[in-house]
């Protein structure tokens, strides 16, 4: 097999798998603060991303603000009660998990995204998601970036889209999609915390990939 010219140096190459390898969705912190230098150069990498339409839908909004912080943790809080609520038989287990840091990261980033609606035809005109792949790629971007300099990031996404919104003062064309835990942490989990929590087991690479049609039973 012929070799790309393009092709990555071998240590260039390894390293980037390693760090989709050893990307993990981080819930554990220690509170120390993130240098200026790191955090611009996590956010250019999620500037970097790719978008449909090159309509780069996702906006940033770091909080500073301590009493902020607090609201976010509070509307966390609150829908983690109520998601439990909603899980009948796995819902002690599931108050068991730590699924968020939002109290002990160095960092805290609100996600935002634009709704394009009818301005944004191009390449969403029947794929109106689009918008949420794109802005996904950004945070995935981030996430690796993040871990490539040693500091742990978490996605929260336990939280009432319209009281997030309303507290941060987003227009309605903008929805938050993500709460980013970034921050130092004490080490990586080995694997992913859901699975070493025994939640759930990550399926094999075999039961996703299909070839030429839809072949997953319809029960799985």
């Amino acid at each position: 097999m012929t070799e790309s010219v393009h092709r990555y140096d071998p240590a260039s190459l390894a390293a980037v798998h390693r760090v989709i390898r050893e990307r993990r969705d981080m819930r554990h912190f220690v509170p120390l603060p993130v240098d200026p230098e790191v955090l611009r150069r996590l956010l250019d990498a999620a500037h970097a991303a790719p978008s449909v339409g090159l309509s780069q839908p996702w906006r940033f909004v770091r909080i500073t603000r301590p009493e902020l912080r607090t609201r976010i943790y509070e509307l966390v809080q609150q829908e983690r009660e109520r998601t439990a609520a909603a899980m009948n038989g796995r819902s002690p287990e599931f108050l068991r998990l730590k699924v968020e840091g939002v109290r002990e990261c160095g960092e805290l980033l609100v996600v935002g995204l634009r709704d394009g609606g009818c301005t944004e035809v191009f390449g969403r005109r029947t794929l109106p998601e689009m918008d949420v792949a794109s802005a996904a790629c950004a945070i995935q971007n981030l996430w690796l970036a993040a871990r490539a300099e040693g500091l742990g990031l978490g996605w929260v996404s336990i939280f009432e889209p319209r009281a997030l919104a309303q507290l941060l003062g987003f227009p309605d064309t903008v929805k938050p999609i993500a709460i980013l835990c970034l921050g130092h942490v004490e080490q990586f989990y080995s694997a992913p915390m859901l699975a070493q929590e025994q939640w759930r087991q990550p399926r094999p690479l075999e039961e996703l990939l299909y070839e030429n049609g839809w072949t997953e039973p319809d029960s799985l």
